[in-house]
């Protein structure tokens, strides 16, 4: 993912989340996705879905939750 895409995806989860330390980071070697961030600690994968039938773009987030993590 380009820079400007980044910035926006990060605006927009920042604005649903309420959270103004959420990141989106640029993935090594990967276009089509970006890393999610919450200060230092990782919470996701950003994924770009794109549909040639229509010409449409959408977006995907991925985040696991462990189980040690609810305890």
């Amino acid at each position: 993912m380009k820079r400007e895409e980044i910035l926006k995806l990060e605006k927009y989860l920042r604005s649903v989340f309420r959270l103004d330390i959420i990141e989106v980071r640029q993935r090594p070697q990967k276009d089509d996705s970006a890393e999610v961030y919450i200060g230092d600690e990782f919470i996701g994968v950003l994924y770009r879905d794109e549909d040639d039938e229509d010409d449409d773009q959408s977006y995907s987030f991925q985040m696991a939750i462990l189980g040690f993590d609810l305890q």
